[in-house]
């Protein structure tokens, strides 16, 4: 049952259906101990898979190169890639995917030279990368922006690796010159692709299009993606944000229209925050939380003081034409935010705070986690939809590029 939950995305049903377990008395074995372990590195629940992997020493199971592995991925996702590399340190005979998921952890961190360094040691080892390794390491030089080895390591797999490129490293080609502003290069590249290129890959041009603010190309990529993936309500609010940055409130309006007449409504975002064992779930103008009038009086406090620091909000990414009080009250009512007052409320000292949030941070969000990280001296890691962003002294790792 538990493997099963986990298969199919019911994460905390998972964890939930483990705890039951231990209650019970029955004792798990490594296979129920892996689904465990994954469940909590899905829903970010660093404190569950500390106390999950103490269970495992604690029983004396053995760590095989699966159940070592999912642990390495844990802690990666959870936002603790020290403890990911000590798992990694401790395994016995590591194999090509063990690497793999630990340079896949330093790509999702934006340390771009960490996961090189390990691609190097893991040849070293004797151990031939696979398609998934390269995936990986073209996806750390894209969020490290190394753009120059990137490229040479697309054209490596081909010459000397003999690995054929599928769409997933495209994909990262066009996100690598594409963070770089070489949009004219990263359509082009799309365009001479031998296969026909999906809505990953148009998605990461259209994303660079909206940070290097080129409608030109974002109309192009926006109008491929809504065709390719009609049902996908992310791209149609990608490009009318786009169109709304230029003011251009007539092809906004027809794209709203389009949403509706089709039926498309944008997924809810939700930030999850870990505390006590205990998974937190906040969603936009959450009212539902027990504690909800001392965590709006929390941010309010929070908002006063990231003020003096220089914060006026951007709207940017408040969909639509709307009136700029809504947008104003809108944004401040973001799941994250929510979610990090309350942990500003609930924690103390200088511990790092770890959230997940299922969408991508919108830019008023991360402008404002920016200052809170400097003014409350504290380390922010948020994981959201594409990356690990870890915010200190008022910088984010991302260097506002996600």
């Amino acid at each position: 049952m538990i493997s099963g939950y986990a298969k199919n995305s019911f994460f905390d049903k998972a964890i939930e259906l483990y705890f039951l377990l231990q209650s019970e008395g029955v004792q798990a074995n490594e296979t129920v101990m892996v689904s465990v372990i994954a469940s909590c590195a899905h829903l970010g629940a660093l404190e569950l898979g500390e106390r999950a992997h103490d269970y495992i020493l604690r029983n004396k199971m053995t760590v095989n190169l699966i159940l070592g592995t999912a642990l390495v991925d844990m802690y990666a996702r959870c936002g603790s890639i020290d403890k990911a590399i000590w798992v990694f340190d401790q395994l016995p005979g590591r194999d090509a995917l063990s690497w793999t998921t630990l340079i896949a952890g330093f790509a999702m961190h934006g340390y771009a030279k960490k996961a090189l360094e390990y691609f190097s040691r893991m040849e070293k080892a004797g151990l031939t990368p696979r398609e998934i390794t390269f995936t990986a390491v073209l996806s750390a030089c894209s969020h490290g922006g190394l753009v120059e080895r990137g490229l040479k390591l697309f054209e490596s797999m081909k010459r000397d690796y003999r690995i054929e490129p599928r769409l997933e490293h495209y994909g990262c080609m066009v996100d690598l010159l594409g963070r770089a502003g070489r949009l004219a290069e990263a359509e082009k590249f799309v365009n001479e692709m031998p296969m026909k290129p999906n809505a990953p890959i148009w998605g990461a041009l259209l994303g660079a299009c909206r940070i290097h603010k080129n409608s030109e190309i974002a109309e192009r990529a926006g109008k491929t993606l809504i065709e390719l993936k009609p049902e996908h309500s992310g791209y149609y609010v990608l490009l009318s944000n786009i169109y709304a940055r230029t003011n251009k409130w007539e092809n906004v309006e027809n794209i709203r229209q389009m949403m509706k007449e089709r039926g498309v409504v944008k997924p809810p975002g939700y930030t999850l925050f870990e505390m006590d064992g205990k998974v937190h779930k906040f969603t936009i103008g959450d009212k539902t939380h027990p504690e909800i009038q001392q965590i709006e009086r929390m941010w309010e406090e929070i908002l006063g003081k990231i003020r003096l620091a220089g914060y006026t909000g951007n709207n940017d990414d408040a969909l639509f034409d709307i009136d700029e009080e809504e947008k104003e009250s809108n944004i401040h009512r973001h799941s994250e935010k929510l979610a990090i007052a309350f942990a500003i409320m609930r924690t103390k000292g200088h511990d790092p705070i770890r959230i997940v949030k299922n969408l991508r941070v919108c830019e008023d969000c991360h402008t404002a986690t920016k200052l809170i990280s400097k003014v409350y001296e504290r380390e922010l890691i948020v994981r959201d939809r594409n990356r690990f962003h870890h915010f200190k002294g008022g910088a984010c790792s991302c260097m506002d590029y996600w």
